[in-house]
């Protein structure tokens, strides 16, 4: 069942309730309120003929000393027809409850006359055939006789009165309901509207329209809902968009990493075969050895960087202090002695906190690169300088340079910008990956600057932190 037809069913159910309850009540109040006057007014009547009975039985000739039977008949015969109209009743019994006169109609049953006692005047309400009456009773002493007065007096039309009450509240609460319940149909789909508006949305996110996005159309609770319902499905799309890109990047790895196993191994594998089966003179078998050696030292160049990515990937170093003179050093060693660049060291003296095998492994590709990129005799700087916002390292080349669309790809694995100069010089467009990785792990970033045809400045900043006496953060 709808959430709406429930709030409708739900509704007319507790209307019906209250209105039941409240028309019983209702009803029910009015019918005792007039039954209390009726019998009040039966009261006061009973009290009259008491009254009237005596003063009539007063008024008998003084012969009598005692009021005989047939005066009595008289008297209440009297009193009947007295003009107090038809719908009164009166029985009149002598000291053994005995019947001296009743009026026709009067009920046969003397049980009630049983309970009248000289000093109480009693009522009930009793059914006669279809109709309904108050009979009270009272004791009369005068001229030395005790008598018992009984009236009836009929009000039958106040339970006819309520009998209409309950019939037209019926009615009335039947049309309550009916125009509560169109009423309450409108309101439960107007309350029920932004859930109708989530379902779809998800029922669209669920079919794949992660795009999709419910409308707000109120700003209560329900409208509260929508919107943070919308913000989960912006992070729900961003977050498959995420997945998505590092899906298309794992396969793009993989098929660049196969590309790239496939050329080295096809070269060793054919070399390999050609120093098999035939004889060489010594400069072929030196050529094919040394081709089998290079394409080797390829693939394990290839293997350590991959392992160092992983590695860093994963988070498992050791950050500490360290003096940047070390690694500038361990530059000038690594490369002072090449005649065939003109490569410059000069640094400002500072001290950073990473992890300094890494960060070695991060200038040794960027001077690597830089020296793939230039032609014999330029010149490649290796600069370190401390700023305000922390230790800035870059490499500056003279040599081809880079485009500027390609600047936002090469620190993807297997990347190159000129593959074919690349793999000339044992590269596989994994050395920038790797420092990506490396200084991402150290709260950075590769800063590009680069001009085709002029040569490139590549750099990084390590930026500054609190350093203990033990070289922890």
């Amino acid at each position: 069942m709808k959430f709406s037809y429930k709030i409708l069913m739900w509704t007319i159910i507790i209307m019906a309730a209250a209105f039941g309850a409240s028309g019983y009540f209702f009803v029910n109040y009015v019918f005792e309120t007039s039954m209390d006057r009726e019998v009040g007014q039966a009261m006061d009547d009973s009290s009259i003929l008491q009254f009237a009975f005596e003063t009539a039985a007063l008024n008998i000739p003084s012969k009598y000393d005692v009021l005989q039977d047939s005066t009595i008949e008289e008297i209440g015969s009297n009193l009947e027809n007295g003009g107090h109209g038809p719908g009164r009743l009166l029985r009149l019994s002598d000291e053994e409850r005995k019947l001296l006169y009743a009026s026709e109609g009067f009920t046969e049953d003397t049980s009630f006359l049983e309970q009248i006692d000289a000093d109480t005047r009693i009522y009930r309400v009793i059914q006669s055939g279809e109709r309904y009456y108050v009979q009270t009773g009272t004791a009369i002493t005068t001229l030395d006789r005790v008598l018992y007065l009984e009236t009836m007096k009929d009000v039958t039309q106040v339970f006819e009165e309520r009998r209409r009450g309950f019939a037209v509240y019926r009615h009335v609460t039947c049309l309550m309901l009916l125009s509560s319940s169109v009423v309450m149909f409108f309101i439960s789909i107007l309350l029920t509207k932004p859930i109708r508006l989530l379902t779809h949305a998800t029922r669209k996110m669920a079919e794949g329209d992660y795009s999709y996005r419910a409308k707000q159309i109120s700003n209560d609770e329900m409208g509260r809902l929508t919107c943070d319902f919308n913000l989960m499905a912006n992070a729900l799309e961003e977050n498959i968009h995420k997945l998505e890109e590092e899906n298309r990047a794992k396969e793009d790895f993989i098929a660049a990493f196969s590309h790239e196993l496939k050329t080295p191994l096809t070269a060793i594998i054919g070399y390999a075969d050609l120093l098999r089966s035939r004889k060489l003179d010594e400069e072929k078998h030196f050529l094919s050895a040394n081709y089998i050696y290079t394409e080797g030292k390829r693939l394990e160049t290839m293997a350590f960087r991959l392992l160092d990515i992983i590695v860093t990937k994963r988070g498992e170093v050791a950050f500490s202090e360290i003096w940047v003179e070390e690694l500038f050093e361990y530059l000038r060693e690594m490369y002072g002695q090449n005649e065939e660049f003109e490569i410059i060291v000069s640094y400002e003296k500072g001290i950073i906190y990473g992890e300094i095998n890494l960060l070695k492994s991060v200038m040794l590709n960027l001077v690597d690169n830089a020296i793939k990129a230039s032609e014999p005799g330029m010149k490649i700087e290796i600069c370190g300088r401390q700023k305000e916002d922390g230790y800035h390292f870059w490499v500056r080349d003279y040599g081809v340079g880079i485009p500027t669309e390609e600047c936002k790809k090469i620190t993807e694995a297997f990347y190159m910008v000129d593959k074919s100069r690349s793999r000339s010089k044992n590269g596989a467009g994994l050395g920038l990956a790797l420092c990506a990785a490396v200084l991402e792990l150290h709260e950075s970033r590769i800063l590009i600057e680069s001009t085709l045809g002029e040569g490139s400045d590549i750099g990084f900043v390590i930026p500054n932190k609190e350093v203990n006496t033990h070289g922890q953060e």
